[in-house]
């Protein structure tokens, strides 16, 4: 809808804004920072990003659900590979407690 959309360009262009005043650029390189610099090249049109970044934002909480999902599924049929995750988990953390 055009609410969504209008707030889609508002967000697209503080990231714009944001990209143009960082010191350390590479570390803002995400895929809406290469959205935009495909369209200051000439690569992509302005309603081009939008519509990519839209539906990233529509279609990431599903595909990101049946990710996780299979993914949990498959870590429970091969408990070696839980095991294997747990001890490099603990090797990186050391004692310190895990956070979402």
């Amino acid at each position: 809808s055009k609410d969504l959309k209008g707030a889609m360009e508002i967000l697209i262009e503080q990231k714009r804004q944001k990209l143009s005043t960082v010191d350390k650029l590479d570390e803002h390189m995400d895929f809406a920072s290469q959205l935009i610099f495909a369209q200051n090249r000439g690569d992509l049109t302005a309603e081009n990003v939008n519509q990519c970044v839209l539906e990233m934002m529509i279609a990431a909480p599903d595909t990101l659900s049946v990710t996780l999902f299979f993914m949990l599924i498959l870590i429970a049929e091969h408990p070696t590979v839980e095991e294997e995750m747990m001890r490099e988990i603990e090797t990186v953390m050391g004692k310190q407690e895990l956070q979402s």
